[in-house]
């Protein structure tokens, strides 16, 4: 799916130039999203909600009261994983006016722009403890409005058929790790060593970065989906479009899932490293412990260090016709995922009160984040290949309902059972959800292929 008749100039790995652009865009505006991500819980939890701070927080009784209707009275750690939780969902919520918007009102480019200067202010507006609510408020709304296009614009680079599509998302997906890994060495230090506020400040500077990248490359970006409709009838969808709508709408149920459980390494995994895990970086020899923070960067290290042997693997599987479709990429990550947890269950459990050794972590996230590349990235993908041109944001949008769902509101609610149950049974309670949407990815593949080829547009 693209609106590019005649192939860009390549400059990256065969790539379009817009890619590299998209590629430092997100990166440097994934750098304050997860410079926010390894900082937030922690800070709700250790000095924001705790009494002599949380007086001064705007709207904090009424937020309080809104979710103690739901879910009775709450302690600063299951507080914390609800506000976690609803700034992690809505923020992929969002994303759902930001591809109308774009496909129907200012195009894909200026909606992203928007989004940016909007995620700026919110970062900024974080150094003062008293702005939280408003704050998140702004970054949910400019995460929408970025999100979606920017992860659009990728696929409209590429012709119809382009079998580059799968990789180039891939490799956009590799800028997103690389802001990520970056944010807690940086955003997370300054804010745990110096000050909280240091590092939410820093996440704003990532922003400002990611407006500079975006406007030095706007020429290089493919024209808006909305240009290139401007001057053709606005046809309804076809019967066959609509069967390919429903099959993706129908994949956001064991996707959610899937994020449900993906999403805990920014709670619970977060507050576990803190709380019951050895951080010396070799007991009695180097005593020097790991910051909790710096846990959080495990992951997107791993996704750029591990990504291009995969894109080898599935370029070798491509030649011999023995790669995998991208239904059975996504079981494969499913099923990775549950793996993981199941490996930090034997760990807690082995475990027993005392805390357990670092490098159960760096295994648990070698596993999940292997399983990351095979669904995150290939999601997006199939979301972008199978979409009718003319909603092609608004599907993206869709792509992110998942996250929603299962990696916000779902995952912080999960997080609530953290100080009720045993942390081996906890983890054994998310990996079998992560299993439950294996079974459901597995039984959806055949009765759904026909419906996910690439769109007609």
């Amino acid at each position: 799916m693209s609106s590019i008749d005649s192939a860009p100039e390549k400059t990256w790995f065969g790539h379009p130039r817009g890619l590299t652009v998209l590629f430092g865009t997100e990166m440097w505006e994934r750098f304050s999203y997860y410079g926010m991500r390894a900082l937030l819980v922690l800070y709700l939890t250790k000095y924001l909600l705790l009494p002599g701070h949380v007086e001064a927080v705007l709207f904090y009784p009424q937020i309080k009261a809104f979710f103690e209707m739901l879910a009775g009275p709450l302690n600063p750690q299951p507080l914390a994983s609800l506000i976690y939780g609803t700034y992690t969902g809505l923020i992929y919520a969002t994303p759902l006016l930001g591809g109308w918007l774009a496909d129907n009102v200012i195009g894909q480019r200026k909606t992203a722009m928007i989004g940016i200067v909007m995620m700026a202010f919110g970062h900024f507006m974080m150094a003062s403890q008293a702005l939280l609510f408003p704050a998140l408020t702004l970054l949910i709304f400019g995460g929408g409005l970025f999100k979606t296009n920017t992860t659009a614009q990728v696929g409209m680079l590429y012709a119809r058929g382009d079998a580059r599509q799968d990789r180039g998302y891939s490799i956009f997906y590799v800028g997103v790790n690389l802001g990520a890994f970056i944010a807690p060495l940086v955003a997370g230090t300054l804010g745990e060593n110096v000050g909280w506020h240091y590092g939410f400040g820093a996440a704003g500077v990532g922003m400002i970065i990611a407006f500079v990248v975006y406007l030095i490359g706007w020429k290089h970006l493919p024209p808006d989906g909305l240009k290139q409709r401007a001057n053709t009838e606005r046809k309804p969808l076809t019967r066959a479009e609509w069967k390919s709508v429903g099959a993706l709408i129908l994949l956001v149920l064991p996707i959610a899932l899937w994020w449900a459980c993906y999403e805990q390494q920014g709670n619970i995994i977060a507050l576990f490293a803190d709380a019951n895990t050895d951080r010396r970086l070799i007991p009695g020899l180097i005593d020097w412990q790991i910051p909790v923070t710096w846990f959080q960067a495990f992951n997107p290290f791993i996704i750029f260090a591990f990504t291009p042997f995969l894109l080898a693997l599935w370029t070798r599987q491509a030649r011999t016709l023995r790669e995998p479709n991208s239904m059975n990429k996504i079981l494969y990550g499913c099923l990775m995922l549950t793996a993981s947890y199941v490996v930090i269950a034997y760990a807690s459990w082995q475990g027993g009160a005392g805390k357990i050794s670092w490098l159960w972590l760096l295994l648990y996230f070698v596993i999940i984040t292997t399983g990351e590349i095979y669904s995150s990235p290939i999601s997006q993908s199939l979301y972008s290949k199978v979409a009718p041109l003319r909603i092609a944001s608004l599907m993206i949008a869709v792509n992110f309902l998942p996250n929603f769902i299962g990696g916000g509101l779902m995952q912080g609610w999960l997080g609530t059972f953290w100080e009720d149950m045993s942390h081996p049974v906890f983890f054994l309670m998310i990996a079998g959800i992560g299993l439950v949407s294996a079974v459901m990815i597995w039984a959806m593949e055949k009765p759904l292929r026909p419906y996910l080829q690439k769109s007609h547009d």
